[in-house]
């Protein structure tokens, strides 16, 4: 995948399917019977970090330059 299509993919993935996955857990920690404090917590942390592994690979490398464009010296 190029530079250019893993920076749109990465931006889409932050402004729309960030907010659904955050609606997705809410709504399912809501509907899910109520758990002690601590272990609800615990829960939002590894929803909150689960995310991102999967999705590791297009984050990688995007704030960097370009490295397919041509050197402008």
């Amino acid at each position: 995948m190029t530079y250019k299509n893993r920076k749109r993919l990465s931006l889409f993935v932050l402004v729309v399917g960030l907010p659904a996955y955050i609606v997705l857990a809410v709504t399912i920690m809501s509907e899910a019977s109520r758990f002690p404090m601590a272990i609800e917590f615990l829960i939002y942390v590894v929803l909150g970090i689960a995310w991102v592994f999967p999705l590791k690979w297009v984050f990688k490398g995007i704030g960097q330059s370009d490295p397919d464009a041509p050197d402008q010296k």
